[in-house]
């Protein structure tokens, strides 16, 4: 099949961010490799289109120019800033399935704050790639570090991995990772403690 056969969603191939000639042709591979017919009704606009346009989503992560701004603001104190219950969707890259769940959030401003909404943004921007869990907590912990230049960031993440619960084990659990930039205070442990068990 030639590119524009492929390229059947009437967008440029050329300006796509990733390469949706070969994500048509792999999705339909395998289908195929399944014993799936690609081409009856059900599954024809599944390669041609919506595998494709799913994964240039799901990889967002991947490239910088999707990043959220993170124009920070004069804090007015260091006061610690926390942020729970910020959703979490990424993929695992062992098996390409989808791990999700919630990460809460911590950090200590050095004289600058970022909009609550961008922590929530910068943590979907961070997911929307192919990782594992412990590898995303500490991305989101050091990535966050870097854009704030936090004087210190602790992040908590609970998740549930498909992975686990379609196949495998087949048990739903969840997986609780932690990472920190830097070093809390006890007393800031405790009310970030605090904070997270009462989300849950």
């Amino acid at each position: 099949m030639t590119r524009q056969q492929y390229h059947s969603n009437g967008t440029d191939a050329e300006s796509d961010s990733i390469d949706w000639e070969k994500a048509q042709r792999a999705t339909r591979m395998l289908l195929e490799a399944v014993g799936e017919d690609p081409d009856r009704d059900g599954l024809k606009d599944t390669w041609e289109r919506r595998v494709p346009a799913a994964f240039k989503t799901l990889t967002e992560g991947n490239r910088d120019a999707e990043k959220p701004d993170m124009r920070t603001f004069v804090a007015e104190t260091n006061d610690l800033v926390i942020k729970t219950g910020i959703p979490v969707y990424s993929l695992c890259e062992h098996h390409i399935l989808p791990y999700h769940g919630v990460a809460h959030i911590a950090y200590r401003p050095d004289g600058d704050i970022v909009g609550l909404s961008k922590l929530a943004r910068y943590v979907r921007w961070r997911s929307r790639r192919l990782t594992v869990q412990e590898g995303l907590t500490a991305d989101i912990a050091e990535g966050l570090a870097d854009e704030v230049d936090a004087e210190a960031v602790r992040v908590e993440l609970t998740a549930t991995h498909l992975c686990e619960a379609m196949r495998g084990v087949e048990t739903a659990s969840e997986t609780t990772t932690q990472s920190t930039v830097g070093e809390l205070t006890e007393n800031e442990r405790r009310r970030f403690r605090s904070a997270v068990d009462s989300h849950e």
